[in-house]
């Protein structure tokens, strides 16, 4: 019988990923984004890219769609104090682009590690690449946002990008009330998500 390996520290990996050279993306970083916050988080969010002002800062979520994330964790009751945010991958797309499936490819086996580490009660998704990606569908946000579900042992709570409601007002209001319902969930005393549908881990 195989023993199961213990998840690496948050350390220990950062520094694997700090040298990565898995895909392209490399050769045109400043420096690699891999993750910041709680490490015994209850609510790990798992967005989509780094973009420039990540790029050169090495922490997700700091431009406009970081600020707007920090008041929409406001809404849920909560801080960039109390989670733990990474992204798909872990270096800038040029240009900003959508991330290939090649990247994807070689870059999520250290988002796998990092949510074994973490062990959150609750994933939130942001946007289409997370949220495919965690729950292995094809179904768009447009339709999945807001419903809780599983992936494997870990509850899922898929919610638009920050940055899609920037650039599109009208999901504004959707985004405010998914964090009203994210604080409802975590506020229930048992914790219990109730899946659309059971699905296959990470």
């Amino acid at each position: 019988m195989t023993a199961v390996k213990n998840p690496l520290s948050l350390e220990e990996l950062a520094a694997t990923v700090s040298t990565c050279k898995r895909c392209p993306l490399w050769e045109g970083r400043t420096q690699v984004v891999f993750g910041v916050g709680n490490p015994h988080a209850r609510v790990m969010i798992v967005g989509e890219a780094p973009g420039k002002n990540e790029d050169l800062q090495g922490e997700p979520f700091v431009g406009a769609a970081g600020k707007y994330l920090n008041e929409l964790l406001g809404i849920a009751g909560l801080t960039r104090e109390d989670v733990y945010i990474a992204n798909i991958l872990k270096c800038r797309p040029p240009g900003n682009r959508d991330p290939l499936p090649e990247e994807i490819e070689a870059c999520t086996p250290y988002l796998r590690e990092q949510t074994r580490t973490i062990s959150p009660d609750l994933i939130v998704t942001l946007g289409n690449f997370s949220t495919k990606f965690i729950l292995k569908t094809e179904v768009g946000i447009t339709r999945l946002h807001g419903i809780p579900q599983m992936a494997g042992r870990f509850k899922v709570f898929p919610i638009f990008h920050p940055a899609a409601a920037i650039y599109d007002r009208s999901k504004q209001e959707a985004m405010e009330k998914d964090f009203r319902t994210l604080g409802a969930l975590l506020a229930q005393d048992d914790g219990q998500v109730t899946p659309e549908k059971e699905k296959e881990g990470l």
